[in-house]
């Protein structure tokens, strides 16, 4: 019997964040892939496969929004968890009213990522 890990992409320019989710997130069990830009995810990733996208707002390059913009408009059904460290009051609103499935706020608690994966998956 097989039992196929859930796949979960961690977009952040932050190299330490990106190795800090992954240790994480595969000490619960899932697969993870970690990309330090919106485009190398892109690039990397087919729009048809599936996934819970982790993806940081602010990054060189394209950013969070931008990404988020891309992954409607290509009509991509993977949800989306956007973190910011950024400490705008109105930026959880933002991400969930641009499509995004949940927002948590650097730096939050592992329990809180692995929770909102869980319901959005």
């Amino acid at each position: 019997m097989t039992t196929d890990k859930k796949k979960v992409y961690v977009v952040d320019d932050d190299e330490s964040v990106c190795r800090a989710l992954k240790i994480l997130l595969v000490a619960f069990g899932f697969e993870v892939n970690t990309f330090p830009s919106a485009e190398t995810f892109f690039s990397a990733v087919p729009n048809n496969v599936h996934g819970c996208l982790v993806l940081d707002i602010h990054m060189p390059g394209m950013d969070g929004w931008e990404a988020i913009k891309k992954l409607i408009k290509s009509k991509a059904t993977r949800p989306v968890i956007i973190i910011s460290a950024d400490k705008n009051g109105g930026l959880k609103e933002n991400a969930l009213k641009a499509g995004a499935a949940g927002f948590l706020q650097k730096p939050f608690h592992d329990q809180a990522l692995i929770n909102l994966i869980h319901k959005v998956y």
